[in-house]
């Protein structure tokens, strides 16, 4: 790797969106030590979603690591927010797809939902923190 070149996030992006294109329309499974193929679905389905993850982290950052530290970010209140208003869409598209599924598997939504109330808290962590909870 380069000076100015972070690591690569292809592969993990290429990987996660095979896993979750799976999950989502082809449903390829095999049955697994828990003898269940649509809990090996799910499992691949999270799967792809950690590693798009690690992509969107590398891609970010330009370093290796999973946790987005508050001194990596180069306009934390901005970002902060923008993160805020992903993590309601994230929470209003799990509610729409309790609802009514769709082509989606059954437990989509609440794993949506825990993405969207994951980045909620780390959003409103950032705010707090350059703000009320700030040393200065």
């Amino acid at each position: 790797m380069s000076e100015g070149e972070g690591p690569d996030w292809r592969t993990y992006f290429s990987l996660g969106t095979i896993l979750i294109l799976n999950t989502i329309f082809l449903k390829i499974s095999f049955q697994g030590p828990w003898e269940s193929y649509s809990f090996t679905l799910g499992v691949s389905g999270l799967v792809g979603l950690t590693l798009i993850y690690v992509s969107w982290y590398k891609f970010t950052f330009r370093r290796r690591g999973l946790v987005p530290w508050l001194d990596l970010w180069k306009n934390p209140k901005s970002a902060a927010k923008k993160e805020l208003f992903v993590s309601f869409t994230i929470i209003l598209l799990a509610y729409f797809l309790g609802i009514d599924r769709l082509f989606f598997p059954e437990p989509t939504s609440l794993i949506l939902s825990l993405i969207g109330l994951l980045m909620m808290i780390q959003s409103l962590y950032v705010l707090l923190s350059i703000s009320v909870l700030s040393d200065n």
